[in-house]
């Protein structure tokens, strides 16, 4: 890996963006290398968290359009922008822990991701129209799902940016924090999602993303019993191991199958 950095420590994968010099903005080579690593993450059984993050001052800001002009754009991976964007097959949790700038393409990989932790320095914004593009790796549908339809307008058609505090208000940022603490915060989280059984929150993760699709709430509790999630949790050895664990008093001992 040359664009970014990967660590795995106790079932979280963190992937650095490691372009500071550009802003981490994503070129053709971390494509393929993003679209690799989010790919071991959903392939590896030891694995239950991804955190995204960049190195320096900045996230992500976007596309490298200098790269691009002179490389010519190529094919986006397998699972679209960043190899995260069109990723809806991984029930796994990602969470973007965003330290700084994030522009056009990567505003659209956070908000690709399951929780967005922030620090108060960061700020969002959906540029392209500026440079005569527009925001098609998802982020136009996942923020106009995520906060009401007037916020997100504003944001897209002005090409504004929006503080961590106003992304919060807004609600498609999950939480914020100091920017000396976020590192922490986001460590944080996982802890909390790492308490749970894996099937379940791979579950609950499915579920939501497949009743979002549903017409009313009637529709998608109708469909949960015929979820493929619903039956790997159900069939699991988790849904067994945690009401045995709570009769014996006793901290369960997850499988994550």
């Amino acid at each position: 890996m040359n664009t970014i950095i990967v660590d795995v420590k106790q079932g979280v994968r963190t992937v650095t963006l490691n372009r500071p010099e550009v802003l981490n903005a994503i070129d053709a080579a971390m494509q393929g290398e993003l679209e690799a690593a989010f790919s071991q993450f959903a392939a590896a059984a030891d694995e239950h968290i991804c955190v995204i993050t960049g190195a320096g001052r900045a996230f992500c800001a976007g596309s490298d359009l200098k790269s691009a002009v002179a490389e010519g754009r190529r094919p986006y991976p397998a699972h679209g922008y960043a190899g995260l964007v069109e990723r809806f097959d991984c029930p796994k949790p990602f969470i973007a822990a965003v330290n700084g700038l994030a522009l056009g393409g990567g505003f659209e990989l956070a908000l690709a991701c399951d929780l967005i932790i922030a620090a108060e320095s960061a700020s969002f914004g959906l540029p392209e129209p500026l440079v005569g593009a527009v925001a098609l790796g998802g982020g136009l549908h996942r923020l106009a799902r995520a906060v009401p339809i007037k916020q997100a307008m504003g944001m897209i058609l002005s090409s504004r940016r929006v503080s961590a505090a106003d992304g919060l208000r807004m609600g498609f940022v999950t939480d914020v924090a100091l920017n000396a603490e976020l590192t922490a915060r986001t460590a944080a989280w996982c802890a909390d999602i790492a308490r749970a059984s894996p099937v379940s929150i791979r579950a609950s993760k499915a579920l939501v993303q497949m009743g979002l699709g549903k017409a009313d709430v009637a529709a998608a509790m109708a469909a949960q019993p015929r979820d493929p999630a619903f039956t790997a949790w159900q069939n699991s050895a988790d849904a067994r191991e945690g009401p045995r664990a709570f009769a014996d008093k006793r901290t369960p001992e997850w499988k994550g199958r």
